[in-house]
């Protein structure tokens, strides 16, 4: 079986969401970790879709080489403890998805930069300590405590996926916003989308009033 969606937005850009609209197209969808629904080996279980991936890639060439039955990638990046793994932000490890998964869909989630630095800063401890105190791609150790640091982080992610993905008709960004998200989606990937909605919504925000 081969991947034939991968997502490339950042966390709380709609992964959840697009996830669950995935699935109930008919996509076999990992999101951030590996379910009971995606594995019988109880050893993979609860691991991380960057893990896999990376292990994929570095000992096969091809990422999705341990994510067998899995079609569809919602989310991917791992930010837990010492552990920072950002596969959406690894050009070399998209072009060995693109080399091994000819046909491929890239999606990028997104959302109002602002927007995103809020929901990742009332999220848990993401904005507040995860963040700052690890190195991502483009955000350093550090880096990230400020709205003005995300915002720019976020931003910087989405203009290097436009270059890179420039003019390619397999690549679509879309904010979780637009009203016409779904049916672009639906169109991009050639397959209905029975459902779509707002899930994983940030509950000091949702308390706040603001959707």
């Amino acid at each position: 079986m081969t991947l034939e969606v991968v997502n490339l937005g950042l966390p709380k850009s709609g992964t959840t969401t697009l996830a669950r609209a995935l699935r109930l197209a008919g996509y076999a969808v990992a999101d951030h970790r590996l379910r009971g629904r995606n594995t019988v080996d109880p050893a993979q279980k609860g691991t991380p879709v960057a893990d896999l991936l990376y292990r994929g890639y570095f000992e096969t060439g091809d990422p999705a080489a341990h994510l067998p039955g899995i079609t569809a990638l919602s989310e991917m990046s791992v930010l837990r403890g010492a552990k920072s793994l950002w596969p959406q932000m690894d050009f070399a490890l998209l072009l060995a998805i693109k080399r091994h998964h000819p046909d491929v869909r890239f999606l990028a989630s997104r959302r109002d930069a602002f927007d995103l630095s809020q929901s990742m800063l009332a999220w848990s401890d993401l904005g507040l300590t995860r963040l700052p105190d690890s190195a991502i791609p483009g955000l350093p150790e550090g880096y990230g405590d400020t709205t003005k640091q995300r915002v720019q982080w976020v931003e910087g992610h989405y203009a290097a996926l436009a270059r890179f993905f420039a003019k390619d008709p397999n690549f679509l960004e879309f904010d979780i916003a637009d009203p016409d998200a779904r049916a672009r989606i639906a169109t991009f990937l050639g397959r209905d989308l029975p459902w779509w909605g707002h899930l994983n919504a940030n509950p000091i925000r949702e308390r706040l009033g603001s959707k």
